[in-house]
């Protein structure tokens, strides 16, 4: 009779998950100056493509909450405009920037 010829079994599926960090609070810019600098400084380490792929996911989390965040203050400014006029006997006066549609 012949011999049996071993068989390889498979070896287990062992599946790894690596979890995405937890998002951490960002810590927004003292002034809209240094936002806008940043978010240039992160589009640019991206586009030019030498960040790894976590790292990108980072960077643009960043990005997305600079954006958010001066927005928020150009909202803010525009809340604070006035219109400057005079009035017939011409003093300066102000109005409130009416709002505009959305």
């Amino acid at each position: 009779m012949g011999s049996k010829v071993p068989v390889a079994q498979p070896s287990p599926l062992w599946v790894i998950i690596h979890l995405m960090p937890t998002k951490k609070p960002h810590t927004p810019p003292k002034d809209f100056e240094e936002a806008l600098k940043e978010l240039e400084q992160i589009l640019a380490e991206i586009e030019k493509g030498e960040v790894g792929l976590e790292e990108s996911l980072s960077r643009y989390e960043r990005g997305t909450f600079l954006i958010q965040h001066c927005q928020n203050i150009l909202n803010t400014a525009e809340k604070q405009i006035e219109l400057i006029g005079r009035k017939e006997n011409g003093e300066i006066k102000t109005s409130p920037l009416p709002e505009a549609p959305e």
